[in-house]
């Protein structure tokens, strides 16, 4: 099917209609007056997109100064598309019952749908940047989407922790641009003046010849700049807020999708210091913050209240642990970092849909007030069940592969690393499962006539990117297809 797409005209290049189409359709749907209409607009162009992306499962489009694409970028692209589109389908069921509700107007659900593709092309354009500069553009610009997105409520909560994610995010991708300057002058003296001095292709045939002082000095930047975006500890004050506060799907391609993005920018610098060797090893820093982002995580997740704030700090948990798994590097390692992101993005989206369901069904987000899924709600009971323990690493999913594979790499290289690991997982897996254990079983609470008439949001639109990303990910967990596996596997010798 895929060589048959590659054929037809127009599709030599993929990859400008994986950008055209979400530009183009964010700009269409601003102007929509029915946003029922919209909602369907939104699930078939990011469809049209997904298929796109496939396409460069086969087609390679030539790198040019601004665009190209890699091993690398490839998977993160195809992953990004999938869980676009899936959660374009989960929108249109959500924000239809959030319509009934009255808490959007109309303008504010056609605002959303122009905003979601704006989104979607904010991130894939950032991965697909030769050019490190307009890389830095398109995560800021993925920012000031996602800050509009986050106060659509236009609730004081929602409007203090849109501001306190712009600001924070801000700071931080100011740093990111310092220290992509920095690269810039370290890259001039060999490369010359202009866009070959900004370009991944170019940079990296010629990185062994840069000043190491000047990489050394702007991954700090970088790391303190992108790391804000990733949610690393000490730098993560603005995650929980963004996600409790927007509405849900956006709460799923944040963690699902944008924290990738961000570290994927921060691995491209990463992979400049490798290919320098003179440079200091970026590891260590990693690990550090990656375990501190464990630690922070794991114990939080005892003390939330609200069920969307215990899903973002469980992707600070695993966003920390992505980036230990990159820091320790090395070919296992590595592997386990990028099986990891695909699966945390597969699972954590998965969970966020069935959150918004709960959410909408039992009219409220405090834990305490949610009881009884599996009674009440039988398949979206059992569908929060078993994606809260896939995230947090039961067998036989493929979170638990992922998470033995970086304990595993660690244990063989660096023990002494390998028993914080497995304690700070261990503190994250007890507080998710007592916590699962009290909303998920137990007899239901009394339910009021709001919550009686929420049928609708649970019906088989809004459950089926649920279960179908929960089979991806069980599926994962006991076969990887040889062709994914030699695609990580080179990968991940690109990372070093």
């Amino acid at each position: 099917m895929i060589d048959r797409l590659a054929g037809l005209p127009g599709l030599d290049n993929p990859l400008l209609w994986i950008l055209a189409l979400p530009l183009g359709a964010a700009g269409f749907l601003a102007v929509i007056r029915d946003w029922r209409v919209a909602s369907w607009v939104n699930v078939a162009v990011s469809g049209t997109t997904f298929v796109a992306s496939l396409v460069l499962l086969r087609v390679r489009p030539a790198p040019t100064k601004l665009f190209f694409i890699d091993d690398f970028n490839v998977y993160l692209v195809v992953l990004t598309a999938f869980v676009g589109l899936t959660t374009s389908i989960f929108s249109a069921a959500y924000i239809a019952r959030e319509s009934e509700g009255n808490r959007l107007s109309d303008l504010h659900l056609r605002f959303y749908h122009a905003m979601y593709q704006a989104f979607l092309f904010t991130m894939l354009l950032a991965l697909s940047a030769n050019n490190t500069g307009v890389m830095w553009v398109a995560v800021e610009a993925a920012t000031l989407t996602t800050v509009l997105m986050v106060s659509l409520y236009r609730t004081r909560e929602a409007i203090e922790a849109a501001w306190k994610y712009f600001i924070l995010c801000s700071v931080g991708i100011g740093l990111a641009l310092f220290g992509t300057i920095l690269v810039y002058l370290a890259a001039q003296p060999v490369m010359g003046d202009g866009a070959d001095s900004m370009a991944w292709t170019e940079m990296m045939r010629r990185a062994a010849e840069f000043q190491p002082d000047l990489l050394n000095l702007a991954f700090v930047f970088v790391l303190v700049g992108y790391g804000t975006k990733v949610g690393l500890a000490p730098l993560h004050a603005w995650l929980p807020d963004a996600h409790a506060e927007g509405p849900t799907p956006i709460s799923a391609v944040l963690s699902g999708l944008l924290l990738n993005v961000a570290l994927y920018a921060l691995l491209r610098f990463k992979m400049l210091l490798s290919a320098n060797g003179h440079t200091l090893s970026p590891g260590p820093l990693l690990v550090v913050m990656g375990l501190s982002s464990l630690f922070l995580s794991a114990f939080m997740l005892y003390r939330r209240g609200d069920i969307k704030r215990l899903f973002a700090y469980s992707s600070i948990e695993h966003m920390g642990l992505i980036t230990f798994a990159f820091g320790m590097g090395g070919p296992l390692a590595n592997f386990a970092g990028l099986l990891h992101m695909m699966m945390h993005s597969l699972t954590k989206s998965a969970i966020f849909f069935a959150v918004g369901i709960i959410s909408q069904n039992e009219g409220t987000k405090r834990i305490a007030d949610i009881r009884g899924l599996t009674v009440s709600h039988p398949v979206l009971g059992w569908g929060f069940v078993l994606a809260v323990l896939a995230i947090a690493g039961l067998p036989p999913m493929g979170v638990f592969m992922s998470e033995f594979l970086v304990l595993g790499s660690t244990f063989a290289r660096e023990p002494l690393l390998a028993l914080p690991l497995a304690i700070a997982l261990l503190l994250a897996f007890g507080a998710l499962i007592s916590r699962l254990q009290m909303m998920a079983f137990g007899e239901p609470p009394p339910r009021s006539p709001v919550q009686s008439s929420a049928g609708r949001v649970s019906g088989i639109l809004a459950l089926t990117p649920l279960w179908l990303h929960m089979a991806l990910v069980l599926v994962a967990g006991l076969y990887l297809p040889a062709p994914l596996v030699a695609w990580f596997h080179t990968v991940a010798r690109m990372l070093g």
